[in-house]
């Protein structure tokens, strides 16, 4: 059977003759006349070609929308706290107004998801009312998540150079992204297939966008560790008088109680765990950061610094995987402009903390500490021991002291028994039961007794470190310990820690010495000597002479010495200035003294200099290494001198150039960016000559960078004119591709699913397979790479097909027409893809426990073999779809 089709214009019309058993009319509206009496594989081959540099301009559009983001995200707000080292003093801080992880899951999400959502929202925009078939947006976001899945991941695992492995930091985050990547996809299914099969109804569309918030506040919630940190900070931060002693007890060594009712180091920690174990909480980033000292281990709770083992890194940069999207975005343009701790089954340190200060706080009196007074954490039953009756002791055998503290106090207990009685004091265990005894019981055979202690010293030295102290203590009939203050010397010089010894001897009254006898005090050095480098990578001679600056950052404590050195490039140093170009510095030292936060070094230069055209400017550098003990030398250690009065000026004004780009761009700026190729500089700072394919990416972006640069810089109002008008800029190159790939699937006979899964998916995905790689080569963690592409993955869905199904639900019910899906497709495609990414998921699991890591490893071949099973997962998902699509397969 024959049909035709005529098109009417103001100046004629077309009539086209189809046969219906061999061909399929197109119809879009970006038709031109009688296009399709074109050839097919003439047009095929430049809907392609059109498909590809659209591809482009959403990248280059994309960009722009990321960078407005990137923008609003990280803006800071100022807020003043108390210190809590000086509570008369209020510290003023800078912290970000977004949540990174809030941030990283909306904003940022959106932006790298946002064609495949716009595809969805404007496919059916465009097909209201209508009975809807294979959705174009639908499929390309499942093939989106498929290929960020399988096969970014795959790159990533490679891309890691062999032995190193990398994994993801945030896994708790991770886990919580990931579970809902697979819900909802299982939800998807759940609402197509089995509550309404072949029907989207109004409640379920709406149940999807409220799935959003619900995800971001449950993974902010694990972000933050459930808050939990609030309550042991108000647990361990109190409003008692009286100072808390700056020590943290710790022993290996675990004993019976006393009657004293002394916490036995050892034996608090056992219970603590034992208590943990039944109650897991997770600590959060915030938690860390402000409760310890990365540097020296120093938690900080209220008055109390509580010396911790571990120190955790320091904070994480700020949406790093958007950086590298940006640079592979500029390199794709033809312009370059560069453990979580707190587990299942760990006491937390501020736990331990909370317990500690609350036996100090109700012993003050000797008395007895009750299972009230401690809370429901633990109590200490009366248990006599009696090797230790009769005795004195230290109330533990280790004890650290930051030095900034200025003493230490220290407990000796005296070990005494009290008759079992009702009516006598202390708690005992009498029948089974813990009961509380008078405070006026006494012991009878030891009444008054006394006992002399002595300081001795080890590495710390007295009258360096801390003060010689020795005395003698009495014991009343009704007392068991007695408290000792040791003056510790704070001598704002980092030295390192140190360690000195206290001792009992000459007990009294028949009464003896039991263990621990002797207390090792460790001294831990909290002065910070700080981080010392130059203040510019590159400097310019100046009246005969070059001056470069070194700063002194994160702490200024103390006195530190430097070692300094020149060292040729294409300048000649010497001892003199009259056959040299600059007068040499070989292994000098320089001297900052406490507090001192800057220095500079003078060198001479010869102003005759000659400049050779083509060799680059006369140049040479300064070092700087070796520092004193406790210091350290940052990123910025090598400083390139520039000697030529003739290369100062464009030097000076390339410097400008870049500033004025990464900090302030203006709109004539994005304009010459826009026009400009390559910018990319050798380590002299010299122009590198861009490459041919640099040249050939400039051309073919060219028209898109332009229409980019009429888009407001992002200093303007916020940046919100950009992330608006960026957005629109997606939006109507999206529109164009959906119209392409209808146009390019009809001509071609492929099923607008296959092509969903395929080539759009592909395309949209491409800037973050390459920004992925690069940030799996260059970043610390996996975060960057792979963390973001189950959160990524989970707002696709539930605003790629919420926004659409909210609009299409609503439009239905005010035309009253029921709003209809194909679901044939659609559900074999989203229940292979949940099984292949449980297998995927599965995997990395299983890598992190047995590699050490999602990405790399030590043994190439392991590395290899996890990539191409996850390369395969891919083109399993892709075959089973596709053969779905053309019915080969009927299940």
């Amino acid at each position: 059977m024959v049909f035709n089709y005529q098109t009417n214009y103001d100046r004629g019309y077309v009539v086209e003759y189809l046969d219906s058993n061999t061909s399929k009319r197109c119809e879009e509206f970006i038709l031109l006349p009688a296009e399709n009496l074109w050839h097919e594989g003439v047009r095929g081959f430049l809907y392609l070609l059109a498909l590809l540099y659209l591809f482009l301009g959403v990248a280059v559009a994309s960009d722009i929308f990321m960078n407005s983001i990137e923008v609003m995200t990280s803006k800071k707000r100022t807020i003043t706290r108390v210190d809590p080292e000086n509570p008369d003093h209020v510290v003023t801080i800078e912290v970000l107004v977004w949540n990174e992880t809030v941030a990283n899951l909306t904003l940022m999400a959106l932006g790298s998801s946002a064609p495949e959502i716009l595809l969805a929202v404007i496919e059916q925009v465009l097909v209201l009312g209508e009975d809807q078939g294979d959705s174009l947006g639908t499929f390309t976001i499942i093939g989106s998540a498929a290929f960020n899945l399988f096969v970014i991941t795959s790159i990533c695992i490679v891309s890691v150079p062999s032995p190193d492995v990398k994994s993801i930091k945030e896994f708790g985050v991770f886990l919580t992204t990931t579970f809902y990547s697979i819900f909802a996809y299982v939800w998807m299914l759940l609402v197509v297939q089995v509550i309404s099969p072949g029907e989207i109804e109004l409640w379920e569309a709406w149940v999807t966008i409220a799935f959003m918030p619900l995800f971001v506040l449950h993974s902010y919630a694990q972000d933050s560790g459930w808050w939990c940190h609030k309550c042991c900070k108000g647990a361990s931060v109190s409003d008692e008088a009286g100072d808390k002693p700056a020590i943290r007890v710790f022993t290996h060594h675990a004993r019976k109680g006393s009657i004293t009712g002394h916490a036995v180091p050892g034996q608090e920690l056992h219970m603590l765990e034992a208590a943990h174990r039944n109650k897991t909480h997770q600590l959060s980033d915030q938690t860390d950061t402000e409760s310890i000292d990365s540097k020296h281990g120093v938690s900080k709770h209220g008055d109390t610094k509580v010396f911790a083992r571990a120190s955790k890194p320091g904070p994480r940069p700020l949406h790093s995987r958007a950086k590298f999207r940006h640079a592979v975005v500029s390199a794709m343009t033809g312009h370059k402009p560069a453990k979580r701790h707190g587990s299942a089954g760990k006491t937390r340190m501020s736990d331990i903390v909370s317990a500690v200060q609350g036996i100090q706080d109700v012993s003050k009196k000797g008395l007895m500490p009750s299972s009230k007074n401690l809370g429901a954490l633990f109590y200490f039953p009366y248990i006599v021991d009696d090797q230790l009756y009769g005795k004195f002791t230290f109330s533990s055998q280790v004890y650290e002291v930051l030095e900034s503290k200025g003493q230490l106090e220290i407990d000796i207990l005296f070990h005494r028994k009290i008759p079992q009685s009702k009516s006598s004091g202390g708690l005992q265990i009498m029948n089974g039961q813990t009961v509380m005894m008078n405070e006026t019981a006494v012991d009878q055979k030891f009444k008054d007794v006394s006992v002399e202690y002595e300081t001795r010293e080890g590495s710390a030295k007295a009258g360096s470190k801390f003060k010689y102290t020795s005395g003698t203590l009495k014991f009343a009939e009704n007392e068991y310990k007695k408290t000792v203050t040791i003056p510790i010397i704070q001598d704002n010089q980092y030295t390192g820690n140190a360690d000195f010894f206290i001792l009992l001897k000459n007990p009294s009254s028949g009464a003896g010495i039991g263990d621990p006898s002797v207390g090792r005090v460790n001294i831990v050095d909290d002065d910070a000597p700080g981080e010392f480098q130059f203040q510019d990578s590159h400097v310019f001679a100046k009246d005969g002479k070059i001056t470069v600056k070194i700063i002194r950052e994160k702490g200024y404590d103390g006195k530190v010495t430097l070692e300094y050195s020149t060292h040729d490039v294409t300048a000649v140093g010497g001892e003199s200035l009259k056959e040299n170009d600059y007068v040499a510095v070989d292994h000098s030292h320089i001297e900052f003294k406490h507090q001192e936060k800057f220095k500079t070094i003078d060198v001479k230069v010869n102003k005759e200099a000659k400049f050779e055209h083509g060799q680059g400017s006369k140049s040479f550098i300064v070092t700087i290494k070796n520092p004193s003990v406790g210091a350290k030398v940052g990123k910025t250690a090598t400083c390139v001198c520039h000697i030529n009065k003739e290369s100062l000026d464009d030097r000076i004004a390339d410097v400008v150039a870049d500033m004025e780009e990464e900090e302030d761009i203006t709109w004539g700026a994005q304009f010459y960016n826009a026009f400009s190729i390559g910018g990319e500089k050798d380590e002299e700072g010299n122009n590198i000559t861009p490459k041919w394919h640099e040249f050939l990416l400039h051309f073919l972006t060219f028209f898109w960078k332009v229409v980019g640069a009429c888009i407001p810089p992002t200093k303007y109002m916020g940046a919100w004119p950009a992330f608006v008008l960026s957005l629109l800029y997606i939006g109507v190159l999206t529109l164009f591709i959906q119209q392409l790939a209808g146009l390019l699937g009809c001509v071609i006979g492929l099923e607008t699913s296959v092509t969903g899964i395929t080539l759009i998916a592909l395309g949209t995905s491409l800037p973050d397979t390459f920004a992925s790689r690069t940030a799996a080569k260059q970043d610390e963690h996996a975060d960057a790479a792979i963390g973001n592409i189950t959160g990524s993955n989970s707002v696709n869905v539930f605003l790629g097909l919420g926004l659409p199904w909210v609009l299409a639900t609503m439009y239905g019910i005010a035309i009253d027409k029921p709003y209809k899906v194909k679901t044939g497709n659609l559900t074999v495609s989203v229940i292979i893809f949940c099984v292949l990414a449980v297998i995927c998921i599965a995997t990395l699991i299983l890598r992190r426990k047995l590699v050490g890591g999602e990405l790399g490893g030590k043994n190439a071949t392991v590395k290899w073999i996890t990539s191409f099973l996850l390369f395969t997962l891919w083109i399993t998902y892709i075959v089973l779809s596709s053969l779905r699509a053309y019915d080969i397969i009927t299940w």
